[in-house]
C-alpha cells in the first residue's frame, strides 16, 4: 500500500541584499537617518553627509532617499498629525523605530502616488521586522492600513 505524498512546497528563500531594490535600500537609509533625527536631533544636514557615506548607499535610490529624509523631516508635523489618530497610544511612546517607519509610510503615502498602496505597506512591515522590536511590525501594519484606507481609499478598497 503506497501513502500519498505530500505536495512539495518550495520554501520562500530571504532575500539577499543583492535582491534589494534601489527604493528598499533608499527606504532602509532613510529609516536609519530619520532614527538619528527622532532619538539624537541631529541636523539633517548632518545625517545626510553622514548616511551617504555608508557602505551601500550606492545602491540605494538616492532621490528617493532624498524625499524620503528631507520631505518627513520637513513635513514632521503633518506626519504625526496623520499618524496620531490612528495610533492607540501617545506617539511619545511609540519605538523612535516604528515612528520613523510610519514617517517614511506615511510620506509615500502621501507623495509618491506611483508607489502601490500594498507596496507601502509591505515596505514598512519588512522596515519595522529589520529594525524594530519583536512585534513592532505588527504594529506599523495596522496604522499604515488605516492610514491607506483614509489617504488612498480608491485602493484600499472596502473596508
Amino acid at each position: 500500500m503506497t501513502t500519498p505524498q505530500e505536495p512539495t512546497v518550495k520554501a520562500e528563500r530571504p532575500k539577499k541584499a543583492a535582491d534589494k531594490s534601489g527604493r528598499t535600500r533608499a527606504r532602509e537609509f532613510a529609516l536609519q537617518a530619520l532614527y538619528q533625527h527622532l532619538v539624537g536631533k541631529n541636523e539633517a544636514a548632518d545625517i545626510d553627509l553622514f548616511t551617504r557615506d555608508l557602505s551601500g548607499f550606492h545602491k540605494a535610490d538616492s532621490a528617493h532617499y532624498d524625499a524620503l529624509l528631507h520631505g518627513s523631516i520637513a513635513e514632521a508635523a503633518e506626519l504625526d498629525a496623520a499618524i496620531s489618530p490612528m495610533l492607540d497610544r501617545p506617539m511619545v511612546e511609540v519605538s523612535p523605530i516604528e515612528h520613523a517607519v510610519l514617517w517614511i509610510g506615511t510620506y509615500e503615502l502621501k507623495h509618491c502616488l506611483d508607489v502601490p498602496l500594498r507596496v507601502v505597506i509591505n515596505e514598512g512591515i519588512e522596515l519595522a521586522k529589520s529594525f524594530g522590536g519583536t512585534d513592532g511590525h505588527k504594529y506599523v501594519n495596522g496604522v499604515l492600513h488605516k492610514l491607506g484606507r483614509q489617504l488612498r481609499p480608491h485602493e484600499a478598497g472596502p473596508a
